[in-house]
C-alpha cells in the first residue's frame, strides 16, 4: 500500500482550490478543495506511519471528491479530471481496503 496517490491527489486538490479561488473568487472552490486535500494529505501521513484509518480516509476523500465533481462533468474539463482522477484513487484505495478486511 502506497501513500503517494493520496499525497498526489492532496497536493492537487489544495492547489486546485486556492486556483480556483484566485480566478473567480470562489469561496466553494476553496474550501472543498482545501478541505478535500487536507483530508487527502492527513489519509496519506497515516498511510505512511502505518495508523489506522489511513485507508479508508483515503477512499473516503475519493469518493467525496467523485460525487462532488460528477454533477459537474458537462460544465467543463476540470470537473471531468476530477472526477477521473478520483474514480482512480478510489478503485486503487478501495482494492487495498478490500484485500485487507478479506485476508
Amino acid at each position: 500500500m502506497s501513500a503517494y496517490p493520496a499525497y498526489v491527489m492532496g497536493g492537487l486538490c489544495v492547489v486546485g482550490g486556492v486556483t480556483g479561488f484566485a480566478r473567480t473568487r470562489s469561496v466553494p472552490s476553496l474550501v472543498a478543495g482545501v478541505g478535500v486535500g487536507l483530508l487527502y494529505l492527513w489519509s496519506a501521513d497515516s498511510i505512511r506511519k502505518g495508523t489506522p484509518n489511513g485507508l479508508e480516509a483515503a477512499l473516503g476523500a475519493s469518493a467525496l471528491l467523485l460525487l462532488s465533481s460528477l454533477p459537474r462533468v458537462s460544465k467543463g474539463p476540470v470537473p471531468v479530471v476530477l472526477a477521473a482522477t478520483s474514480t482512480v484513487t478510489g478503485l486503487y484505495y478501495g482494492k487495498t481496503v478490500y484485500g485487507l478486511r478479506s485476508s
